[in-house]
């Protein structure tokens, strides 16, 4: 059997069948039901913040933010995420900007971002790679010393704590993704959060066209969801604690076999942090290694991702002149070893002993 970077977990059916029936029951599909309602009112709970929305994902999510925010000039953000951290960017009309990253967690480096800063600057968007927080005291002291707002994309980030409250809760706007990969999922969704209540108002009518009822008051775009992802939500977040549990057993099976003396493991420097266990990353020492160990899984039916690939900041459509070293170098050599709750343990044993044969 092949043995891919993720699996996505799925609830026992019946608790998603009740879910279900309640739809049949009510014929009320999307626009805001009872379901998704409360699925929100459940979220807010969880993570303790009231200004928070679901939507359809997690890229209109970032484009909600954007456009809320009225940016239209030059953003600072990481070259190291997935594609949609820049092209959010770019499908709103701004220009990214790109800082390289630290070396220890792969985040954006704060002290780069600062030296980007020009008077076309209108924001900060950073991402918590692999659910490992930035520098969030350091981000937010230039976003109030320059006066522009920072925007977290925390896809990875959902179930990971910093200093007693949500990784969520950092920045002015932070946003989210549930897709189907995540440690916690919707099949397809996502969230946005922010500070500013006027904002949060602003961010709800977009998200429904700009209207309520029959009486239109903005511009606004399709961002909702509907009741059957929010169903699956509903399901599946009763069972987030064991799934992080889970995941963090295979993890420190791979912190104890793994040889770290042919790779290296981002991690992060904050205390009081708690990780959600949502991805394993490693790093080898060079492309032509990487590439062995690619090929040596994938013979044993492996699949693991090079997760992220490329430096964004080399993106064909972004034209950027930034260089970005670390990152540039980081993409060729990264990989995402499967990470899942029932990954067998004699299969993580497997996967760990071809990597250590091959570096």
């Amino acid at each position: 059997m092949s043995i891919f970077v993720t699996k996505s977990f799925l609830p026992p059916k019946v608790e998603y069948q009740k879910y279900l029936d309640e739809v049949w029951e009510s014929h009320w599909l999307t626009n805001n039901g009872p379901i998704l309602q409360k699925l929100e009112a459940k979220l807010k709970d969880f993570l303790d913040y009231e200004n928070f929305l679901y939507v359809s994902n997690g890229t209109i999510a970032l484009q909600l933010a954007i456009k809320a925010l009225e940016l239209d000039g030059e953003i600072i953000t990481t070259p190291y995420s997935y594609c949609a951290t820049t092209t959010s960017i770019l499908w709103e009309n701004c220009k990214p900007v790109f800082a390289d990253i630290n070396e220890h967690d792969l985040n954006i480096n704060p002290e780069l971002v600062e030296g980007k800063i020009t008077e076309k600057t209108q924001a900060i968007m950073a991402t918590h790679v692999y659910g490992n927080p930035c520098d969030v005291q350091s981000l937010e002291k230039i976003g109030q010393k320059c006066n522009i707002p920072v925007i977290y994309d925390a896809a990875h980030a959902f179930g990971a704590s910093l200093n007693g409250k949500s990784l969520l809760a950092y920045g002015d706007v932070s946003t989210c993704s549930f897709h189907a990969t995540k440690v916690f999922h919707t099949v397809e969704g996502g969230s946005i959060m922010c500070r500013n209540k006027e904002l949060f108002e602003k961010l709800k009518l977009y998200r429904s066209f700009g209207h309520v009822n029959d009486d239109y008051f903005t511009q606004g775009i399709n961002g909702k969801n509907s009741e059957f992802h929010s169903a699956m939500g509903l399901a599946n977040l009763p069972y987030l604690e064991q799934n992080i549990a889970k995941r963090k057993v295979v993890s420190e099976r791979y912190d104890q076999l793994l040889n770290f003396n042919k790779l290296f493991k981002p991690y992060s420097k904050e205390s009081g942090f708690e990780y959600n266990y949502a991805y394993y990353p490693v790093v080898f020492e060079s492309d032509e290694v990487t590439i062995r160990v690619i090929e040596n899984l994938k013979k044993n039916q492996i699949f693991p991702r090079r997760y992220f690939y490329p430096s964004l900041n080399k993106l064909s459509y972004v034209n950027s002149q930034d260089v970005c070293p670390i990152s540039e170098s980081v993409v060729n050599r990264v990989l995402s070893l499967p990470l899942y709750p029932d990954l067998a343990m004699e299969d993580v044993d497997r996967i760990i002993e071809i990597i250590n044969q091959t570096i």
